[in-house]
């Protein structure tokens, strides 16, 4: 284009603007052809008389807020004032000009050739075409997005005019027409209650509103934790989205989840997600301002509302189709035992359609864990599981919790899985509903298998771990650490995440003991010989939490010692017994991964399928897990299947009486010592648990031969308990050696 005449077309308003582009243009020594302003109006007359090799060059003055620490946000000061820095007023202009001038940069988009433009445009143009100059301003428009972004950073790309683009796009108007005619209703009505929901949903996306909202929340999370990020997995997902959108599908345990997820994004300069969330958290003065900051506030239940079903699937297809990257929480709510909950799929499956439909190449799915040494919010989490009502958010509630997250308590780590193509996941007929149902679960579940495999374990859940399995004893630092020791070697030896050095010597055991005893999570006994430390009366359900976390990565380990107490002949079938009882609590793979898994467990063990003595094996492993991981889900399944055979057959089984009624009887038998700690009395495992006898058809009433149902699966359970509590007898015997009891 080297000697081709030019035409700068300028996104300039005031006379400071065009004064700024006027003395760029002296600087470069630039002689341009003509100087026209991007508005198509101004534009048609001149672009009728341009020949082809004519190069048009965009350019607009970029306001930035004033550095402060390195970083150019808008602050609450700013707004203080009346003022947004991005967009300040004329008088405003011309004393930033002079002086502060580095906040004042001309913007110059990549250049076009009208004949190119008019190439692009798609069809003949003649004359003067309106349409044509239109098409110009909107790509000079775009072409000036593009080029400020490089200035300010990725995560300032923002989408503009959604409802009018989604609304005036041939799929959404025979999408309209199609559901009118399904719904027998006029299509008038049907078009006006979808632009509703759209602008119901849709998020606007302000710079300004992303910098204020990441400003007023960014110390819920920053004095906190200390947050360690996987740094080359970021690396990887950036230029994975130079090509594709990305759909962040992060663990979800804290409120503070998106927060401390979008501050690491930004900092890494990725563009802000569209983040998916409740309409619980839709409250003033957060609701409107985290609209405006990228917060899309859907309903958690569309029910039978297909209208509101189009609108979001436009929706996404609109955002997917321009490479805006999207996130939400598969487990449908914050986890309250510590561990992933099972995923919800539903909107996945709106991201398929977009994918089915070629509104967008591809999408890919990025499993993201979030995990802490410690949380705030456990102890109102833990309450909830043993009935007490979940508080409801607001104003004085964001308050309460921002007081209490100011003094830290420990790290943040971020970690990120291999990245899953959607389009790769869904079958090639896609009007094979049973084929796509089932696929759209496969990819839900290998999400949630990705999210555990890069959880690390960390120094309060090992602790906790060793703590809980004692049931009621206290242990000495030192019986910490023996206890400790093992497990750890087994972690490095698998090449598992582990928590680096904090517990491999006396000073960080000591740390993770004192932290959890600030807590009120240990009781520290100080009046003895040495201290002691055991979990605090009535904090069984959040040291659980704690050791949850990473208890996903010693279920094969769990059940590998459950089975060597079978005889060989029987081990595989005990084995498959084990997984379908768990199946509701942990993610097994199919059933020739999971046989590979636990021959690996039993060869680690020193055993094998068709070993002969089992307990000897047993006895002399350098450790065992089983009681430790599967105690409390087994003893509250047994509190469940007890609690259904002693219900009359005949009779519905109403959940919430029912769930009660378990809680109460599950502490009768704790005090009787029938179970073997207060972490199995959680109202999620006994849900989890009355899923499981539903999944078996053991829950809607029937006949006589229900209560003989009930009755085998409590005797199965009262069978598995046993299982395990022999693993702790035996664990009991060998840990008087290892904690120093005298026999």
């Amino acid at each position: 284009m080297a000697g081709s005449p030019v035409v700068v077309v300028v996104d300039a308003v005031t006379v400071v603007e065009r004064g700024l582009v006027k003395e760029w243009m002296a600087q470069e020594e630039l002689e341009p052809a003509a100087v026209l302003p991007v508005r198509g109006a101004a534009l048609a007359q001149p672009l009728a008389g341009l020949d082809d090799d004519t190069v048009i060059a965009p350019v607009r003055v970029a306001w930035l807020p004033r550095e402060r620490n390195g970083q150019r946000r808008v602050r609450w000061a700013d707004v203080a004032t009346l003022s947004n820095p991005r967009h300040p007023s004329a008088a405003a202009q011309a004393r930033i000009a002079r002086r502060e001038p580095d906040r004042a940069v001309v913007v110059v988009a990549e250049a076009a050739t009208v004949g190119d433009l008019r190439r692009r445009y798609g069809r003949r143009v003649v004359g003067v075409d309106t349409g044509f100059a239109e098409f110009v301003a909107r790509q000079a428009g775009l072409a000036l997005e593009r080029a400020e972004r490089v200035l300010v950073g990725d995560r300032y790309k923002v989408p503009k005019h959604i409802v009018e683009a989604v609304d005036g796009s041939p799929e959404f108007r025979r999408e309209i027409r199609e559901l009118a005619a399904r719904l027998e209703l006029p299509e008038a009505e049907v078009a006006e209650k979808a632009a509703a929901d759209l602008h119901g949903l849709v998020a606007s996306m302000s710079p300004m509103a992303v910098d204020l909202l990441s400003g007023v929340l960014r110390p819920l999370h920053s004095r906190a934790w200390d947050v360690h990020v996987d740094e080359s997995g970021l690396e990887k997902l950036r230029e994975l989205n130079k090509r594709h959108a990305l759909v962040f599908l992060p663990s979800h345990r804290s409120y503070t989840d998106p927060l401390l997820l979008a501050d690491v994004l930004a900092d890494h300069d990725f563009p802000r997600n569209h983040v998916l969330g409740g309409d619980n958290l839709r409250f003033w003065p957060l609701g409107p301002l985290a609209k405006r900051a990228g917060i899309v506030f859907i309903r958690r239940s569309f029910g039978d509302d297909e209208i509101y079903k189009l609108a979001v699937r436009e929706y996404f297809a609109f955002l997917l189709s321009k490479r805006f990257n999207m996130e939400w929480y598969m487990e449908g709510g914050r986890s309250r035992t510590g561990k992933l909950r099972p995923p919800r799929y539903g909107l996945l499956a709106n991201v398929a359609e977009a994918v089915e439909q070629s509104r967008t190449e591809d999408v890919y799915l990025v499993p993201v864990s979030i995990t802490y040494d410690q949380l705030r919010e456990v102890t109102a989490m833990a309450a909830e599981q043993v009935g007490a009502p979940k508080k409801g958010e607001g104003l004085a509630w964001l308050a309460r919790y921002a007081k209490a997250q100011l003094s830290p308590i420990g790290s943040a780590y971020v970690r990120f899985a291999d990245p899953i193509s959607l389009k790769g996941a869904l079958p090639a007929d896609s009007a094979d509903e049973k084929a796509r149902r089932l696929a759209l679960q496969k990819v839900a579940f290998e999400v949630a298998v990705g999210i555990n495999r890069v959880t690390p374990v960390v120094a309060t859940a090992l602790v906790t771990l060793a703590l809980l399995g004692v049931r009621d004893r206290a242990l000495t630092l030192g019986q910490v650490r023996r206890v400790l020791e093992p497990v750890q070697a087994y972690l490095e030896k698998r090449g598992l995440v582990a928590s680096g050095d904090a517990l491999h010597n006396d000073a960080g055991v000591g740390r993770v003991l004192a932290a959890l005893a600030q807590s009120k999570v240990v009781t520290t006994y100080t009046g003895g010989e040495e201290p002691v430390y055991s979990i605090e009366r009535g904090q069984h359900l959040i040291a659980a939490f704690y050791r949850n976390s990473a208890i996903h990565h010693f279920v094969d380990r769990a059940i590998a010692e459950v089975v060597l107490l079978s005889a060989p002949v029987d081990r595989w079938e005990h084995a498959l017994t084990l997984r379908d009882l768990l199946k509701f609590e942990f993610f097994f793979p199919d059933r020739d991964t999971y046989r590979e898994g636990l021959t690996a467990e039993l060869a680690r063990l020193g055993a094998s399928w068709d070993s002969a003595d089992g307990e000897a094996t047993l006895a002399g492993a350098d450790f065992l897990i089983a009681h430790r991981v599967l105690r409390s889900f087994v003893d509250a399944q047994l509190v469940v299947a007890l609690r259904l055979a002693a219900h009359d057959p005949r009779t519905p089984v109403v959940e919430k009486e029912f769930l009660d009624e378990c809680g109460g009887v599950g502490q009768q038998m704790l005090l009787q010592g029938r179970l073997h700690g207060p972490e199995s009395l959680s109202r999620e495992l006994f849900a989890s648990a009355l899923k499981l006898a539903a999944n078996r058809d053991l829950v809607d009433p029937g006949r006589d031969e229900l209560a003989e149902r009930r009755e085998v699966f409590a005797r199965q359970l009262r069978g598995a308990v046993a299982r395990v509590t022999r693993i702790d007898e035996i664990d009991a015997a060998v840990r008087r050696e290892v904690v120093g009891v005298e026999p």
